[in-house]
């Protein structure tokens, strides 16, 4: 028996395009100068790579063993999307029969010793080039030449491999341990099962189609093959509905950041001491979440400022969308989880940034009361971008507008941000403290710009991914965020 892409991770894949992709990952940085003393038998080791007492440095080899024997809690990292003949069904999931994990796991090098600009360049470079859809759907890469000998552990999935809920995690986490001593699974035997053939997915998709004919109905709109013509004059329609729609609500600011752009893609980072943001939220009687949001905010100022000064007005704002549990952190579905840095599948809620404001002081105390009001008004989203139609049943036309018109987000926000709305506790990778989390978060069409925050160690660390064609500037977004943190602590 096959097991189909739910209609969210469906839709996700199907979401790629020429001009858009749904990859995502975490950038890790380790130090191996810190890890503790293996011993004179650390060059003895077999299994996994992980044991008390004998364990390998890390490199590539020993990466390749950790990650083939942590792959029995990520399965979906061994299998490829296989779509079904005329789209008559959402793809399936099948074994790849030709798995090779020397070709998901590379290795490369900065000109030493490579600093924070270099390592960005290769993250961008390597997150603007689409995965292969023969194979299963990630990369990961050792990167070597950092400074002080440091690694880095840089991951990409594709966001249809993830979902947190049915135990499908990033392959970063999947990798950490939460101690020095790396935990040692048994061994896995693992055979790819026999691929299922056309016809069988064929005749599958049809009987499924007469069992339910919702599925029928999102088959034609979504549908891919021959049907994706009908797909494109319906999203089409939508498209010039929406945009009526957008003017008789409450949109989004009109903005750059919305723009439609390429599969270029530029990176980089900032970080800023926790425990002093901590101080500034006390100072103001907010929460430290709200000292980030500040933070992005001034970043958003100061670029939009260098695009078009004259432009720029005291009222506006930029809207991102952000996790709810920012403000009700009893959202969470598992509250006793070990926080993630993958904080994907969240339900969220939009609010507007102050961009227009120049006083820090005030900034942020607007930043914390329009937070507070919006958490609790019709502006909750649902987590993240949902499929058009049900998974089941008859679906009348009445419920096919409004749900579509509830999908569509194009002008409802202006910049996603991604945050860990909990400090992550100290990782390690085969006993080598990671030493700085960076989250890298999709970055789908029509928007030219994505942000993500984790709290790790004890540091706030910001991540930037954008649409190079419209942000060609980016590595300056890492010194606004630093300069938007200054001048948040000098107003304390």
């Amino acid at each position: 028996m096959v097991t189909r892409l739910s209609p969210r991770d469906a839709m996700y894949y199907f979401l790629d395009d020429s001009r858009s992709t749904t990859h995502l990952g975490a950038l890790l940085i380790v130090d191996p100068a810190m890890a503790a003393s293996t011993g004179p038998d650390a060059g003895e080791q077999s299994g996994n790579g992980a044991g008390p007492g004998s364990r390998k440095p890390l490199d590539y080899a020993s990466l390749v063993s950790l990650v083939e024997n942590r792959l029995q809690r990520a399965p979906r990292y061994r299998q490829l999307v296989r779509e079904v003949t005329l789209g008559l069904a959402r793809p399936v999931w099948t074994d790849d029969p030709d798995f090779d994990i020397n070709f998901h796991i590379r290795r490369a090098g900065l000109p030493r010793p490579g600093g924070p600009a270099d390592l960005a360049d290769l993250v961008s470079r390597v997150m603007s080039r689409p995965l292969d859809r023969t194979r299963p759907l990630w990369e990961m890469y050792l990167i070597e030449g950092l400074a002080d000998g440091r690694l880095a552990i840089l991951t990409k999935s594709h966001r249809c491999l993830i979902d947190e809920h049915d135990g499908h995690p990033e392959i970063s986490e999947v990798i950490c341990d939460t101690t020095e001593e790396p935990e040692v699974l048994p061994e896995e035997l693992w055979m790819p099962g026999s691929p299922p053939g056309g016809t069988s997915l064929v005749i599958g998709a049809l009987a499924e189609a007469l069992a339910r004919p919702g599925d029928l109905v999102e088959t034609v709109v979504h549908g891919n093959g021959v049907v994706a013509e009908v797909r494109s004059v319906v999203g089409g329609t939508l498209r010039r509905v929406g945009g009526v729609v957008g003017q008789l609500t409450d949109s989004a600011p009109r903005s750059p950041l919305n723009n439609a752009g390429t599969t270029t893609r530029g990176f980089t980072t900032a970080s800023v001491p926790r425990r002093e943001c901590a101080k500034i939220a006390e100072h103001h009687n907010c929460t430290v979440i709200d000292v980030e949001l500040a933070i992005i905010t001034g970043v958003m100022r100061r670029w939009l400022l260098s695009v078009d000064p004259v432009a720029a007005t005291p009222a506006d704002t930029v809207r991102v969308v952000v996790p709810l549990s920012a403000r009700d952190p009893g959202v969470e579905v598992d509250p006793e989880a070990e926080p993630s840095w993958i904080p994907i599948a969240k339900p969220s809620f939009v609010t507007d940034l102050p961009v227009g404001e120049a006083n820090p002081t005030v900034r942020l105390a607007q930043v914390a009361g329009l937070a507070d009001r919006y958490a609790q008004s019709s502006r909750r989203m649902s987590s993240g971008p949902s499929p058009w139609f049900p998974e089941l049943g008859v679906v009348p036309f009445a419920d096919i507008s409004s749900r579509a018109f509830r999908s569509l987000d194009s002008r409802s926000y202006n910049v996603p941000v991604a945050m860990s709305t909990a400090p992550v506790a100290d990782r390690f990778v085969l006993g080598v403290p990671v030493r700085e989390v960076y989250y890298v978060p999709v970055l789908v069409s029509q928007r030219a710009l994505s942000v993500s925050v984790v709290e790790y160690a004890d540091r706030l660390n910001f991540a930037f991914v954008a649409d190079r064609g419209v942000i060609s500037d980016l590595p300056v977004l890492g010194d606004y965020a630093v300069e938007s943190y200054e001048e948040l602590r000098a107003s304390d």
